[in-house]
């Protein structure tokens, strides 16, 4: 029985919710289910996850940038530990190093600030169809899970916490050289309580989503694909604004650069009253086999 969309929130909102074990130390929970490597985003929202928990009181996380060392385990829980170096008035700084088995397979640094006034100016959003009028990935997923190699087919078609809608949508089905951006609008696809903390992790790990395909987009590959490895190397978010993650936010994303095995990507989050409410840049390893 396929969970309820209630059922795949909830399970992302407990996945997200570290157990603490000791001051500074936390438990992540492995995802149930998974198998083989863990997906970035969720290390990062964890590990964000964990430097707010430390952290605590009135300053809320603006900024983060993470190292993605070895990949993670899903058949392991992931521990998180935390080092305050620096509490100020206005800001204060940690490092989370996540680690399975005795090794690390993250550093994080992230920043936190007690919210003030300021100067004010943004990059316009791009005009783009509404997510109303544009089909989910999951529709677009089941119209060609016959083109999809067996061994990936069960995980492109399961089920997810996160619902996207591209508007690119031909992207999924057409692999053919294009320009290297895409937009898509994503949500969770049930709502979630009011706690800003959880909010911002859910953006977190929503933002390794759809973003270092874009990279390969002039190139006419995909990650299906035998010849072609991928990782996430590094991962930088700057949280601008107030958001939901239960509503629909767009994720603009472009490549200005690819080369010597990696690509480089640069997304931007708006929200749906047209506020750019995070910024994100990303480098992985794109290595196409001969």
């Amino acid at each position: 029985m396929e969970p309820t969309p209630a059922d795949l929130v909830a399970g992302l909102v407990a996945l997200l919710d570290v157990e603490e074990i000791d001051t500074d130390l936390y438990r992540g929970a492995r995802n149930p289910g998974g198998v083989g490597r863990v997906f970035g985003g969720q290390v990062i929202g964890q590990a964000l996850q964990a430097a707010q928990r430390s952290i605590g009181g009135a300053k809320i996380a603006h900024s983060l940038h993470a190292y993605f060392l070895r990949p993670g385990d899903e058949q392991h829980p992931i521990i998180y530990r935390v080092v305050r170096d620096f509490t100020g008035r206005s800001f204060a700084n940690a490092r989370v190093i996540a680690m399975q088995r005795g090794q690390a397979i993250l550093n994080m640094a992230a920043s936190f600030q007690l919210p003030e006034d300021g100067m004010v100016h943004q990059d316009a959003m791009p005009d783009v169809p509404p997510p109303e009028a544009l089909r989910s990935d999951r529709e677009l997923r089941e119209a060609m899970q016959d083109r999809i190699p067996d061994k990936f087919r069960r995980l492109f078609l399961r089920a997810r916490p996160i619902e996207i809608r591209p508007v690119e949508a031909d992207q999924l089905i057409d692999p053919s050289p294009r320009a290297p951006f895409q937009n898509c609008w994503f949500r969770t696809v049930a709502p979630l309580g009011d706690d800003a903390t959880l909010h911002r992790a859910i953006l977190a790990y929503a933002s390794d989503m759809m973003l270092l395909g874009t990279s390969m987009l002039p190139h006419g590959v995909h990650w299906m694909m035998d010849q072609v490895q991928t990782a996430s190397l590094d991962h930088a978010l700057w949280l601008h604004e107030p958001f939901r993650a239960d509503d629909w936010l767009l994720y603009t994303t472009d490549s200005p650069w690819a080369g010597h095995a990696r690509g480089f990507n640069r997304g931007r989050i708006f929200a749906r009253d047209g506020r750019l409410v995070a910024s994100v840049a990303q480098e992985g390893l794109v290595r196409v086999r001969g």
